[in-house]
């Protein structure tokens, strides 16, 4: 159900206090005016702490800097008047006890009224004593239509016409954003540039990192890595290759399913998290990191609201990536985050998303520790594939070295012993195969000469590789991969 039939509904069933939680109050005002009078036919009435009530023009200034006597007007107005009374930045005075008894009074008294409080606010802030009495609802950022909307009113206003299909294009960068902050953004490209273009993407895209940066919870990540800097993990690439179109508009129209995500586990240092950003580089979607530690608040309500609000960007900026790093970590055990209830409510919100989701958000999760991960999220039907890392084989650390050293030595390729740092790298990652080059690059520096086979050697016999320190759990890892449940992503190893 959309917003608009959830909000009309509520208000016909006489849900006395509905809290509408959103950033973008004049959009939800010209609504909330749209249903009272299309919808409904009720009296406006809109009340903030600075000018009072506005919009009856019997009641304009009543009440103001006076958040009680606010409410004093809605017992007043007849019971026979239907009417919505909206309290903009209401919240900030819930933790009045007087004002929160007088909710309880009012909210017992207009279910036999046709009238209703919305409460509207960027922030939630419900006090535990009026949860029963308060009903929250998520105003969504603008879809695709509402964008193009408000492009053409814009576009119209400056008389300048764009092609349809850059008209189009725009209002699909745009998407994401709120329509003050793509006015704004709009707004700057015309200045800069003197009208709309195609170029005017770039400065969108800019303006949605802002977004993410501010939600302090996503990350916004470049994506400069592709297949051919990965080292084995064939089986992996093959699943992404076959995939690589799963997001176009042919694989919607020929009748595929957005693929939902892939659960990365193995050992630390083959390439989880460079899986991901390579996914995102061959699919050409952009990649965001979801930190699972930053969503975790003290206040009581918050850490759930913190991973709706996650969701709903990574949805508006849909298709996209969202790459869960290290997501064993965040259900580790509930110590960590002091409160098991909590930690129960932001699984079972994200569980819930992950299962039920048509957007197409494909979520790549890593792990290191497979004891860690509730069994709810390795259960069937959450990711599409699960895929196993382990360490590299010979022949694939061999390309590993390769890889490196192609990078930082290209012309001189051929006077390096690929097939010995191969052999002798057993129970290396693809990591540590990295900084034991960087190591041999360092001596040969120092030494004021080229590095050389003897140079890695050194650094490897330097380096103790991590699974000589972690063997209990790499082997607990490898006897689970061979369960069944998960597929290996080398076809060698």
């Amino acid at each position: 159900m959309d917003f608009l039939n959830e909000f009309v509904l509520l208000l016909k069933a006489r849900y006395p206090i509905i809290y509408i939680s959103t950033s973008e109050e004049e959009r939800i005002e010209y609504l909330i005016k749209y249903c009272a009078k299309k919808y409904l036919i009720r009296t406006y009435y809109c009340w903030d702490f600075v000018d009072g009530y506005q919009g009856n023009l019997n009641d304009v200034g009543f009440a103001t800097k006076n958040p009680l006597e606010a409410l004093e007007l809605i017992s007043k107005v007849t019971p026979n008047i239907a009417a919505i009374f909206v309290l903009k930045d209401y919240d900030n005075f819930l933790k009045d006890f007087t004002i929160v008894r007088r909710l309880k009074n009012l909210s017992r008294s207009l279910k036999t009224q046709t009238k209703n409080i919305v409460i509207v606010s960027s922030v939630v802030n419900i006090p535990e004593s009026l949860k029963e009495f308060v009903t929250l609802i998520e105003f969504p950022l603008p879809t695709y239509v509402e964008i193009l909307e408000e492009l053409n009113r814009l576009l119209f206003s400056l008389q300048q016409e764009i092609k349809i299909s850059t008209l189009r294009n725009i209002a699909t960068a745009s998407q994401g954003l709120s329509l003050e902050r793509i006015r704004r953004v709009l707004s700057k490209i015309i200045a800069k540039n003197g009208g709309i273009d195609d170029s005017s993407s770039n400065l969108i895209l800019q303006e949605k990192k802002l977004v993410i940066q501010e939600s302090q919870i996503l990350e916004f990540c470049s994506k400069t890595k592709n297949l051919l800097d990965l080292g084995g993990l064939d089986n992996f690439k093959d699943w992404v290759k076959l995939r690589y179109k799963a997001f176009s508009q042919d694989a919607s129209l020929y009748g595929l399913p957005y693929p939902k995500g892939l659960l990365l586990v193995g050992v630390q240092g083959t390439g989880k998290s460079l899986a991901a950003g390579i996914i995102a580089h061959e699919w050409q979607l952009p990649l965001l990191r979801l930190d699972f530690g930053r969503l975790y608040a003290s206040l009581i309500g918050q850490s759930e609201q913190r991973v709706r609000k996650t969701i709903e960007i990574a949805e508006a900026l849909s298709p996209c990536v969202l790459w869960v790093d290290e997501i064993d970590k965040a259900f580790s055990g509930f110590q960590s985050h002091g409160d098991s209830g909590t930690t129960n409510r932001v699984l079972s919100t994200f569980l819930t998303w992950l299962s039920e989701k048509s957007s197409p958000v494909f979520v790549v999760a890593t792990a290191n520790n497979i004891d860690w991960i509730p069994s709810e999220i390795l259960r069937k039907g959450r990711f599409d594939e699960m895929f196993f890392l382990n360490l590299p084989t010979c022949e694939e650390r061999k390309t590993i070295f390769e890889l490196h050293l192609k990078r930082h030595r290209p012309d001189s390729m051929q006077k390096f012993h690929l097939g010995l740092l191969g052999q002798l790298s057993k129970e290396f990652s693809g990591a540590e195969i990295e900084q034991v080059v960087i190591e041999a690059m360092r001596l040969g520096f120092h030494e004021n000469r080229e590095f050389s086979t003897e140079d890695i050697l050194v650094s490897m016999q330097n380096l103790i590789p991590l699974a000589r320190t972690k063997n209990k759990e790499i082997e607990l890892l490898k006897i689970w991969s061979k369960s069944g449940n998960v597929t290996n992503a080398s076809k060698y190893g």
